[in-house]
């Protein structure tokens, strides 16, 4: 296995220092995101313009690796595939389709997304659409060699308060997902952090989906017993904000996953991928400084299992 981080954490700051940082902190990979030069998303990045990207910018990212000894695990672009509004949807698939033809170009093996969800339907209504649209986007990749990655978060709020945001945040939406498009190209970036404060146990789902965990991501998150009695499982209501609820994420270690097992499931499962950081602790955000520090408790933690 090779310990990365995703490199949103880490803002605007140019691709070349965000990997040169990586190499001198003993990271081996980096999990890129790809966003739209135009974007105002948290938690998002345009390290690589994919819309723009020339097979001789490519030859210099893929030097730039090179010389520092990492590897790119994925391409991330994390958005609404099935957004409500034709036209949003239309430039979102599309540019999920620039980030296939950059990876081609270098030489990268996936990349990861978002499935979305049209807001105005119910999930179940919403498979429909999502059969339709990534039947389309997974043979795109499929045709080029790349395998897509869909990481389970609800992204609850993300478009209407206490509404999950997306269609493939749990097991059994998973199963739906792959019976839908069966391709062998479509897997999951398998996050236990999403998993845990929905309380399903996500030690045991790495023996059942072994075969569509083609990436992992690395966040840690803590449940507090006395808000989860006041609250609920729907959280918050009044006032919410991201955090202010029965849980919250924190780096690994920090949390209430048991880093040890869940790594060694993934081992015993056969699985020898990227375990990629992705850094949302708010205790660690703020400044540069906190989000590196925050990076290095992780792997510091996490390698101790790797």
């Amino acid at each position: 296995m090779k310990l990365g981080f995703l490199t949103v954490c880490l803002g605007k700051m140019p691709l070349e220092e965000k990997v040169k940082w990586a190499s001198e902190n003993g990271f081996q990979a980096l999990e890129v995101a790809c966003w739209p030069t135009d974007n105002d998303r948290d938690y998002s990045s345009n390290d690589i313009d994919v819309a723009n990207l020339t097979e001789k910018e490519a030859e210099k990212i893929k030097a730039l690796f090179k010389q520092y000894g990492l590897t790119i695990s994925s391409l991330a672009y994390y958005d609404n595939n099935l957004h409500k509004d034709p036209e949003k949807r239309a430039f979102i698939n599309n540019h999920f389709k620039k980030c296939v033809d950059a990876a081609v170009m270098l030489e990268v093996p996936m990349v990861g997304t978002f499935v979305g969800r049209n807001i105005d339907k119910s999930i179940q209504d919403n498979f429909g659409e999502y059969e339709d649209v990534f039947g389309k986007l997974v043979q795109y990749a499929e045709d080029r060699g790349i395998k897509v990655i869909i990481e389970n978060c609800p992204m609850v709020g993300w478009q209407m308060p206490g509404v999950p945001g997306t269609i493939s945040f749990t097991p059994e939406l998973w199963e739906e997902m792959f019976r839908r498009v069966p391709s062998k190209n479509l897997g999951l970036n398998y996050d236990p952090s999403h998993l845990l404060f929905q309380l399903i146990d996500y030690y045991a789902l790495i023996k059942e989906f072994k075969d569509r965990i083609f990436h992992v991501h690395a966040k840690d998150a803590e449940v507090f017993d006395d808000k989860l009695k006041r609250y609920g499982i729907y959280d918050k209501q009044l006032n919410a904000k991201h955090g202010d609820g029965f849980w919250r994420f924190r780096m690994p270690g920090l949390g209430q996953v048991d880093w040890d097992r869940f790594i060694n499931e993934l081992k015993e499962a056969g699985y020898d991928g990227v375990i990629s950081i992705e850094h949302e602790d708010p205790l660690y955000e703020g400044s540069e400084e906190k989000v590196k520090e925050g990076l290095l408790l992780g792997k510091k933690h996490l390698e101790k299992f790797i």
